[in-house]
């Protein structure tokens, strides 16, 4: 199976995060954004990553993706079946591709992508007005709903739930954004948990590594 895009999207590393609990193979072949590939744009009609092509089937959509692999690989189901605990979890997911990403994107896109992979100016005031005004609401509702004893958002055991929500806070850490341990200490110790997992941290690395490369000079 090939997965197209970036894990420097947290859309892209949530499928591989996914898959890597699932103890899944995935061949990612990097994809740039709006990409002319043609395998990619089979694969992905608006040429938004990720995207998959199993054999002869092709699938776009990082939640389509993660459900599609859940069925086809039961064995470890990151799904939960039970009509609450199924509800909740894509309710994480949603969370976590919307509103938690969509504060987290103004950020990495302006002080990251759009100088370094775009070639032109971020727009920093946007970047600062996300830090100052959106992300404290949602760390404050995650401070509400993470447990503190080790467990997980959904039951007693990692989902898709866990990997979505944990997935965008990679950005913020690749960007150097720093937690208020005083006012969100749940969070934080929540967050490091599930990102030292085996699933996410080589790709934590690896993406640090590249940033650095890619590093604008200062001038």
């Amino acid at each position: 199976m090939i997965l197209f895009g970036s894990t420097l999207s947290p859309f892209v590393r949530k499928c591989v995060a996914f898959a890597n609990e699932k103890d899944i193979e995935l061949e990612v072949r990097p994809t740039r954004i709006a990409d002319a590939d043609p395998d990619f744009c089979a694969a992905s009609p608006f040429r938004k990553m990720p995207a998959l092509k199993d054999g002869d089937y092709c699938l776009a959509d990082s939640s389509a993706i993660c459900h599609y692999l859940d069925a086809k690989f039961p064995e470890t189901q990151l799904i939960p079946s039970e009509p609450r605990a199924r509800g909740t979890t894509v309710w994480f997911d949603e969370f976590a591709d919307t509103v938690l990403f969509g504060c987290g994107q103004k950020v990495f896109f302006n002080r990251v992508v759009a100088p370094r992979f775009l070639n032109r100016p971020g727009d920093e005031a946007a970047a600062e007005t996300a830090l100052r005004d959106e992300l404290p609401p949602i760390l404050d509702y995650l401070e509400s709903v993470v447990p503190d004893d080790g467990g997980y958002l959904v039951g007693n055991s990692l989902t898709l739930a866990d990997i979505s929500v944990a997935s965008p806070f990679v950005n913020f850490i690749h960007l150097g954004v720093e937690f208020d341990s005083a006012k969100h200490p749940r969070t934080k110790r929540y967050v490091e948990r599930i990102l030292a997992r085996p699933s996410f941290s080589p790709l934590i690395e690896r993406e640090a590594a590249f940033l650095e490369r890619t590093a604008v000079p200062a001038e």
